[in-house]
């Protein structure tokens, strides 16, 4: 490991959220010092190589104690008689631990949206404060009401910086009392993500392609787990029976614990007879920009399927669940209404169908607003290579 910069909280690259933040984030800091090549603690190294060069970064794999028995065993009695919580990180961050590095980045922005990961999050940034590691928040979104917890607000004042990808997120950490000096607002480093044209597939109809992402996650937030799914096949039906366009149906994320391609495989298989539907294979994450480029308008749940659309000037609806889809589009149109379907919301068909109709009635509208303001949130995204070049030169 080089001591200089690793990223850590990076859960692997099938989820091509996290791959995009890794090949963004790297790219802007090898821009501002070529000799610096980030390590990147990554929960699956394998998957990683499979998407990604070394040439812009070095992926050193965690330990994975539930396929130690013995360790697993010694480590659990060892934490219940000490109450050492941070035991555990150490484990998992052996070669982190043993070879801190000077400035720690942690790119899991999203933990802070789960409250199942938030304490190893903690627990990871005061492990590496107390090796001496400078740490910085980076790329992050973070519900207003969990900052309110007295843990999670000295969490985060813990942090050496923090840049909020949104505004919502950034005025609830300056309520909370993290310090103008710590905290900045700049948009997620995903948006400078460079973007590569693969030859288009069959039943692509250029200038006539909606493109659709769905995620099995956000029937965890919907009081109908199966609502999106039902909405997402009457949109479809909506398209096909009223319009010309063919639909794209785009995964994002491919882990077998939360795999995009089960509810769009079921969406294909019921519309594939009608020639007007196309379920596209797994790519990187700068081909599945690409495709997303050329698509006509977009709809989608993962946010970071939704900053390809955004940073490539293509009309978006997001299916959203969290503050971070909420934040990112006040941002760019000055109000998330008619940007964002809360998933908590979706009742009914007719409300995917109404957003897409109103999308389809303003895309020209939206295209001119994106492309005025994309550029700037581009140049304000470079920000977070520099803020982790100041912290790494102080």
């Amino acid at each position: 490991m080089n001591n200089k910069v690793t990223l850590y909280m990076h859960s692997g690259s099938g989820n091509h959220g996290c791959e995009a933040i890794v090949r963004s984030l790297t790219g802007l800091i090898n821009s501002q010092d070529p000799s610096i090549k980030p390590d990147v603690m990554t929960n699956d190294r394998a998957e990683d190589l499979k998407y990604v060069s070394e040439d812009i970064c070095h992926f050193v794999e965690e330990k994975h104690m539930d396929r130690n028995v013995i360790n697993h065993t010694l480590y659990y009695v060892y934490r219940m008689i000490t109450k050492d919580k941070e035991s555990f990180l150490r484990y998992r961050f052996k070669d982190m631990y043993k070879n801190p590095p000077k400035v720690g980045v942690s790119i899991g922005g999203d933990t802070y949206c789960y409250d199942y990961m938030v304490e190893e999050i903690m627990l990871t940034n005061s492990m590496l404060h107390k090796l001496g590691t400078k740490t910085i928040l980076l790329g992050c979104s973070v519900e207003p009401e969990l900052v309110k917890r007295s843990d999670v607000a000295a969490d985060m004042k813990l942090y050496d910086k923090i840049l909020a990808r949104e505004s919502i997120t950034y005025n609830a950490l300056l309520d909370a009392g993290v310090s103008k000096e710590r905290l900045e607002l700049a948009p997620d480093p995903a948006f400078t993500l460079d973007t590569q044209y693969l030859p288009l597939p069959d039943g692509w109809k250029e200038g006539k392609m909606i493109g659709l992402n769905l995620s099995p996650l956000i029937g965890m937030y919907a009081e109908d787990k199966d609502i999106a799914l039902k909405c997402y096949e009457g949109l479809i039906q909506h398209i096909i029976d009223t319009t010309d366009n063919n639909i794209a149906l785009i995964p994002h994320v491919v882990w077998d614990r939360s795999n995009d391609f089960i509810p769009l495989t079921s969406l294909y298989e019921k519309f594939k007879d009608t020639g007007r539907v196309i379920l596209l294979q797994d790519h990187d994450a700068t081909q599945l920009k690409g495709f997303i480029a050329r698509c006509r308008l977009f709809i989608g749940a993962r946010t970071h399927a939704t900053i390809a659309a955004y940073s490539s000037c293509v009309p978006t609806l997001v299916i959203g669940y969290s503050v971070k889809a909420r934040g990112i589009a006040r941002d760019l149109f000055g109000t998330e209404d008619k940007y964002v379907l809360p998933v908590q919301d979706l009742k009914t068909t007719k409300q995917l169908i109404e957003g897409y109709e109103w999308l389809n009635d303003h895309a020209d509208d939206i295209t001119q607003k994106l492309k005025k303001s994309v550029p700037e949130y581009i140049i304000k995204a470079r920000r977070n290579g520099s803020a982790v070049m100041d912290l790494l030169n102080q």
